[in-house]
């Protein structure tokens, strides 16, 4: 489901393991941001530049980030107009909360895709209708009422920890981008966020990779109201392109950088195979909603968790799109709610 979590339970670092900073290689910063749901933290990058620093993917805005922060920079011993630019691997809120609240303090511009920057207009704009555009969407695809209730709340409660929102800058894919020194070429990486980027180096043949490759944990491929298209198709294309890069070191959103590059697409890819055949045989068993597909696949674990539920219902969608543009499985509409069923291959 979201990012899910593939280790065990054992091997969960600590809490006093999990945040905080590190120094990788070029004196890079790595700064676990607390986030305050299962993935613990998100990965921040201080990358040095001659004159102070660019941040990458700042975090969610929430006390308990502000504090990482604060005792991070102190040690550090610099301040927030040391920052000079902020780079945004992508739109999601535990990336991008923080930025405005960055920007005010240094002065730095803030750098994202026009696509990306699109996204956070649609969810946290003055006159978004995100929310109910969701509501709309989980209601025929027959998610009870009180379930869709609690996703609205759930997510009005990350306006504030988007706010402010940046001004901001854009670049696109296919351009480069110095960055801590280095030319970086910028990669498109659709599928777990539409404009989302990744930064490849090639002389070091290192991979900012944002959340489109993370270790042990699977990115989520959501469905998202407005978008259209086939996210899951978008992220199995982007995988087996960045497939095709050198990569001796990656840098993720999440996790500890890692160097089985190429190893961990083919596990993605992998993993999503299984999820499409084990649907497959479920749908031949009975037709599904998705709503009931999505219980069946997740179970317990979205019991009384709005934000789990939202993630992995949006998910289950990816997958019944990309079943259904395959000719694997196909919809039809019963008593105004979409129910599912497989085709013989």
């Amino acid at each position: 489901m979201t990012k899910q979590q593939d280790e065990a339970k054992a091997d969960k670092p600590s809490k006093a393991r999990e945040i905080g900073k590190a120094i990788l290689q070029e004196g890079w910063i790595q700064v676990k941001v607390p986030v305050p749901f299962s993935l613990r933290w998100v990965n921040s990058y201080l990358l040095p530049e001659e004159s102070g620093y660019t941040l990458i993917d700042p975090g969610l805005r929430t006390e308990a980030a502000l504090g990482v922060w604060t005792d991070v920079m102190q040690d550090l011993g610099i301040e927030w107009t040391d920052i000079k630019r902020v780079v945004l691997t992508h739109q999601h809120p535990d990336h991008y909360g923080l930025a405005g609240y960055v920007q005010e303090r240094s002065g730095a511009p803030v750098y994202m895709t026009r696509k990306a920057h699109a996204y956070t207009v649609r969810l946290w704009g003055i006159k978004s209708r995100f929310s109910e555009e969701l509501q709309a969407l989980y209601t025929d695809h027959g998610m009870p009422a009180e379930h869709r209730s609690a996703i609205a709340e759930n997510l009005e409660t990350f306006v504030e920890m988007v706010t402010p929102q940046p001004s901001v800058t854009y670049f696109e894919p296919g351009s480069s981008m110095a960055l801590g020194g280095l030319e970086w070429n910028v990669i498109d990486a659709p599928g777990h966020a539409k404009g989302q980027v990744c930064f490849y180096q090639k002389d070091r043949q290192w991979m900012i990779c944002g959340d489109q490759v993370l270790p042990h944990i699977t990115p989520n491929v959501s469905v998202v109201p407005g978008e259209g298209g086939d996210p899951l198709n978008d992220f199995l294309v982007s995988l087996e392109q960045l497939k095709s890069y050198e990569v001796k070191l990656a840098f993720p959103g999440h996790r500890d950088p890692f160097s089985n590059f190429e190893g961990r697409i083919t596990e993605l890819q992998q993993h999503h195979e299984r999820r499409l055949d084990k649907m497959v045989a479920m749908l031949a068993e009975e037709p599904r909603t998705a709503y009931h597909m999505c219980e069946a696949l997740f179970g317990s674990r979205l019991n009384g968790n709005a934000h789990q539920l939202r993630f992995a219902m949006s998910e289950t969608l990816a997958h019944l799109v990309y079943l259904e543009n395959g000719g694997r499985a196909s919809s039809e509409l019963v008593d105004g709610v979409y129910v599912y069923i497989a085709h013989a291959s």
